[in-house]
This record gives C-alpha cells, sequence and structure tokens, in this order.
C-alpha cells in the first residue's frame, strides 16, 4: 500500500455499517460545477497568468477540451495545464500568431515527483526546489482557488442526486471521492444540506481516488457491494483499481443519468444484478462521450 498522509486516516478508520458501499465523487458529478469551476474560474486564470492573452480563443478550446470534453475531464490541474500548454503548441493558428506556450519544465518535474499535486505539495515541493516558474505556478493555483471560492456557491446538486442519497442512507456506507480540495468539497456539501449522508468527505489531500476507495473498502465489503459514481474516466479508473463496479454520470446528460441510477441502476446494484452486462452497457455509452482527439484536429 502506498504510504498512506495522516489526513487519510479517517478512511482507515472508517468501518462498516452496511453491506454496500458507494463512493460519490463531487465536482460535475454530484453536483453541476464543472462547468462553471472551468469556465469561469480556471480557463481565465490560464489566459491571465500564463501570457495566452493573444491567443485566449484557442487556449479556451483547449482548456475546455482537456478538462471538460475529453477522456481527460476531472484530471488533476497540473497535468491538465501542462497538456493545454502542448495542445496548443501544435496548434496552427497559435504557431501562427508568433505566440510560445510556456514549456513549463519545473512543473513537469513537480508533476513526476512523488509530492502531493496539491497546492501544500507543491509548498513542500519547492522547499527542496526553489524555482521562479513553481512560484508564478503556485501563484495561478491560488488565483484559480480565490476566484472558485468567490464564484461558485449557490449551485445545487443535480435532480436526483438528494433522492438517491435519501434512499441509500440506511443501506449503503457513502463517501464523497474526490480531486478536490477538502475545503472547498465541505463546503459544497454542507452549504446545501447533504454531508449528513455521508461518513467521510475525501478530498485531494488524502491521496488519489484510488487510495480513498482501497483505504475506505479493503479487506471490509464483499466485491460486487463497492459502486463508484463518477463522470470522467479517473472516477473509473479509481473504481477498477479497487475491483469495484462503476455507475457513469455522463457529461452533458447528468440529469438523465441521476435519474436513471435512482429509478433502476440502485436497485440493480443493491439487488446484485449490476455487474455484467448492464454495467458494460453504461460504460460504453459513457466512453463515447469522452474522445481522445480534439474537434479542430478531427
Amino acid at each position: 500500500m502506498p504510504e498512506v498522509h495522516e489526513a487519510a486516516r479517517p478512511l482507515m478508520e472508517l468501518q462498516p455499517e452496511h453491506d454496500f458501499f458507494v463512493g460519490i465523487d463531487s465536482d460535475g458529478c454530484a453536483f453541476d460545477t464543472m462547468e462553471i469551476k472551468h469556465k469561469e474560474c480556471f480557463t481565465p486564470n490560464i489566459i491571465k497568468h500564463w501570457n495566452l492573452q493573444p491567443v485566449s480563443k484557442y487556449a479556451r478550446e483547449a482548456a475546455e477540451f482537456v478538462n471538460l470534453y475529453s477522456k481527460w475531464r476531472g484530471i488533476n490541474r497540473w497535468p491538465a495545464l501542462v497538456m493545454v500548454f502542448d495542445l496548443l503548441r501544435e496548434r496552427p493558428e497559435v504557431i501562427k500568431r508568433g505566440v510560445e506556450p510556456p514549456q513549463v519544465p519545473k512543473i513537469r518535474e513537480f508533476i513526476e515527483s512523488d509530492f502531493p499535486k496539491s497546492n501544500d505539495g507543491l509548498r513542500a515541493y519547492m522547499a527542496e526546489h526553489p524555482d521562479p516558474e513553481l512560484e508564478r505556478g503556485l501563484e495561478w493555483s491560488l488565483a484559480v482557488n480565490a476566484t472558485v471560492a468567490d464564484m461558485v456557491h449557490g449551485v445545487p446538486p443535480f435532480p436526483y442526486v438528494r433522492e438517491s442519497l435519501e434512499f441509500l442512507a440506511d443501506k449503503a456506507d457513502m463517501i464523497v471521492v474526490s480531486a478536490t480540495p477538502v475545503e472547498a468539497l465541505t463546503r459544497e456539501w454542507e452549504e446545501h444540506d447533504i454531508a449528513k449522508y455521508v461518513r467521510v468527505i475525501a478530498g485531494q489531500e488524502m491521496g488519489k481516488k484510488a487510495l480513498h476507495l482501497e483505504l475506505a473498502t479493503k479487506g471490509k465489503y464483499a466485491p460486487d457491494h463497492v459502486l463508484m459514481i463518477g463522470d470522467a474516466p479517473g472516477d473509473m479508473k479509481a473504481a477498477r483499481a479497487n475491483n469495484a463496479l462503476f455507475y457513469p454520470v455522463n457529461p452533458g446528460h447528468e440529469e438523465e443519468s441521476w435519474q436513471r441510477f435512482y429509478e433502476e441502476a440502485v436497485h440493480k446494484f443493491l439487488a446484485g444484478e449490476y455487474a455484467g452486462e448492464y454495467e458494460a452497457s453504461l460504460i460504453a455509452e459513457f466512453e463515447k462521450l469522452l474522445p481522445e482527439v480534439p474537434p479542430w484536429k478531427r
């Protein structure tokens, strides 16, 4: 088992109260926050802090493709940032304008390191590897968080999320499994009075999603009694790494996905009829929605 941060203790200490376990991603899955966070908070700060004003239109397209409309949807902000720069660098319109997106070698080294990909992780890394590029990266990341805190509130959970949580309250142990900072998650789940349904709110400080699931479920539940609900391939990967089942919330069709979960999928899960053909058909539909090739290359 990878080294576990002290922050993750609540997951290790979680003892089953029910036979079933459900992990739920937050951004873009339980809450309709992905669009506002990326379009109004992340992307404008990428353009501002990395001097992409001359190609803002293309920077926006690249950032939205990576973070919202591709198989990388939901990945950590640091690899996503680098991917945006790399997509821009090879785009003819950007080359014609003579704009050279940042290469960010120091940020790439930070991503490859064993430090957590959080602001605290970056600060700890910078203590050993000080560099102006990393300072700029931290400035950008803090600005994103400040914009999120300022901008993102009053966004309710998708319809059928509350109903699903209420229904499962006496049938399954539930936790939030997210790459978002815990402070933001707690604020959102408490603001809408749904924090009471989950036993732990696990964010980026507790490690990666696969680790959240491993610490919370390993040796505690039967394999087909563990389900992860998510809206991104990373959620499915975390489920698979733990031999857990996966329920996809389809990007752009979130409300229908939650209604289907509440009316159909959750009953199949509790009845032991979820694994196999039913799950496979849902995943096939999900994967079609998240391409690997950006629209401007098709």
